[in-house]
C-alpha cells in the first residue's frame, strides 16, 4: 500500500462518517460536493469528518484509486465506502442512507 493509500485508510477508519470532497463543509467547491453535504444535513449526519481534496493533489488522485471510484465526493460509512453524490441521493430518497448514518450513531 502506498504512502497516500495508507494516509486515506488512517482517515476513513479513524473516524465514522468521512466525506471526500471539493472544497469544505462550509464551502463546497462544486455542485456535486454541495449536494452531497445537503444530503448529510437532511440526514441529521453527526460526527462528519470532511477532507478537501482540493488542498492534497496526492489524496485527490489516491481517493479514486482507494476505492476504485473515478469521482469526487466520495462518502465512507463505519470504514466503508458507500459512493458518490447520485448514490446518496438514491439512498437517502429510499431511507436508506437514514438508516446507515443512524446505525453510526449507536
Amino acid at each position: 500500500m502506498s504512502d497516500v493509500q495508507q494516509r486515506i485508510d488512517e482517515i476513513v477508519k479513524s473516524h465514522p462518517v468521512v466525506l471526500f470532497m471539493k472544497g469544505t463543509a462550509d464551502f463546497p467547491m462544486c455542485g456535486f460536493s454541495g449536494r452531497a453535504m445537503q444530503i448529510l444535513q437532511a440526514c441529521n449526519a453527526a460526527g462528519v469528518t470532511t477532507v478537501n481534496v482540493l488542498d492534497d493533489e496526492e489524496i485527490r488522485q489516491g481517493i479514486k484509486q482507494y476505492a476504485d471510484w473515478p469521482t469526487i465526493p466520495q462518502l465512507y460509512v463505519g470504514g466503508q465506502f458507500v459512493g458518490g453524490s447520485d448514490i446518496m441521493m438514491e439512498m437517502y430518497q429510499s431511507g436508506e442512507l437514514q438508516q446507515l448514518l443512524g446505525a453510526q450513531r449507536g
